[in-house]
């Protein structure tokens, strides 16, 4: 059986799809089930009526995050509509349940007007204790996710833009640890100018990146100040360059940066970048280089690709299950800028420190430690959860946008250990 019959077997057999509703609660007996419904549901109905607060109390809208799509840019494959979209999102619900014990309801809006999806998003405030979008193709998902962090009291979260780039993010910010280069002189290509390419652009900003030195290209080549058909969001990364293609402008680069399309750097162009380049090429399944030919190239190339077959996997599991777990537990209103660089930093000091024998466990026995081929942290370690999670919890605390008091690192920790074992 080829890997797509057993994709498709996968999904088919009984249960259909990959999740189910499943009771917290014993409905056993009949005293059970008046407590679970009519009388008993009741009093709780009225005390989250007299206060609304007291509905993370009573109800899972605390632990609870919608993913929402209107399958407009699925996965690499475009647009495939709503209906396609759905086993990515149960796909998204099973990581947010197994790494860190968020439950899901997954919702596909048979909409492309960005006016009914905003408003049909709203609507469903009430349910849910976050919001991940998922899926929406650029440039209506900035204005999605910009209306709805402004409309909504709960966090909203466009993953494909923002889980991306933290991690993206991460791994850049250690390889200016390893390589001990310094960020505000370094030069960067980003190929794609799409969701994740700008949210990157915007987050190298953020490790002191200076923004004249972040060359972006699109399908057409470098934004430059010669073009006169950029418009959107990829303005904001109009540079005054005689740089035309990506080839032009990875001569001395220090970093590239690929969220486009396979094949697309050449043995050459790697050859033709700084000492010690580092290379994330992040096109899935086939990245913008394909990894033996980059090494082939040079051997001093630090490089990273979507692919886990390869080191230094760029791997969103590593974000946003644990960021939406930080936010949740800490009520927070949204995630901003504070939290999301929490979440950079603390992926990034993970990968520095020795790394436990149950993460090669789960890697048939392989060894890693901080260097060229392990600058970003295995998707299994169970550290992630810890780490990333607390950090994020205590940036909403400390940027004043969570509605409960940040317990103490080591309480707020052993609060997760609990959830854990539930």
């Amino acid at each position: 059986m080829d890997f797509k019959e057993q994709a498709l077997e996968y999904h088919r057999r009984s249960p259909k799809g990959k999740i189910e509703v499943v009771p917290t609660k014993e409905t056993a007996t009949a005293d059970d089930l008046s407590l679970a419904y009519s009388p008993g549901v009741a009093f709780p109905c009225l005390e989250i009526e007299k206060d609304a607060e007291t509905v993370y109390e009573y109800t899972n809208k605390g632990n609870l995050v919608g993913i929402i799509s209107n399958g407009t840019a699925v996965l690499g494959l475009g647009d495939l509509g709503a209906s396609a979209s759905k086993p990515v999102m149960e796909g998204k619900a099973v990581l947010f349940k197994n790494f860190a014990g968020i439950d899901v309801f997954d919702i596909e809006l048979k909409t492309k007007d960005s006016g009914e999806f905003i408003n049909a998003v709203k609507l469903m405030e009430p349910t849910f204790g976050g919001i991940n979008l998922e899926d929406i193709k650029a440039p209506e998902c900035f204005y999605i996710e910009e209306k709805l962090i402004e409309l909504m009291d709960i966090p909203v979260f466009h993953d494909d833009q923002h889980g991306t780039a933290i991690i993206t993010t991460s791994a850049v910010y250690n390889y200016f640890h390893l390589t001990e280069k310094d960020p505000s002189k370094a030069k960067v290509v980003i190929s794609g100018a799409g969701a994740a390419a700008i949210s990157i652009g915007r987050l190298l900003q953020e490790i002191g990146i200076k923004s004249e030195n972040i060359l972006m290209a699109d399908s057409k080549g470098i934004l430059n100040n010669k073009r006169n058909d950029i418009i959107g969001m990829k303005s904001e990364f109009i540079r005054d360059t005689n740089d035309v293609t990506i080839g032009d402008s990875l001569k001395g680069a220090d970093i590239f940066v690929g969220v486009s399309v396979k094949d697309l750097v050449s043995p050459d162009m790697v050859k033709s970048m700084a000492d010690k380049p580092c290379v994330l090429a992040l096109a899935n399944p086939d990245p913008e280089i394909p990894y033996p030919l980059a090494k082939q190239a040079r051997n001093d190339v630090i490089m990273g690709t979507g692919r886990s077959d390869y080191p230094n996997q760029v791997n969103n599991v590593l974000g946003f299950p644990f960021i939406f777990r930080g936010a949740l537990d800490m009520r927070a209103r949204k995630i901003n800028m504070e939290m999301k660089k929490a979440a950079i930093y603390a992926i990034a000091e993970l990968a520095r420190k020795e790394v436990p024998d149950s993460v090669s466990q789960a890697y048939k026995g392989e060894k890693f430690s901080f260097g060229p081929e392990y600058i970003i942290p295995k998707p299994f370690d169970s550290r992630v959860y810890y780490e990333v999670s607390t950090a994020v919890a205590k940036a909403a605390h400390t940027s004043g946008v969570a509605r409960v008091n940040y317990p103490g690192d080591e309480a707020y920790k052993e609060s997760l250990r609990r959830r854990k074992q539930i």
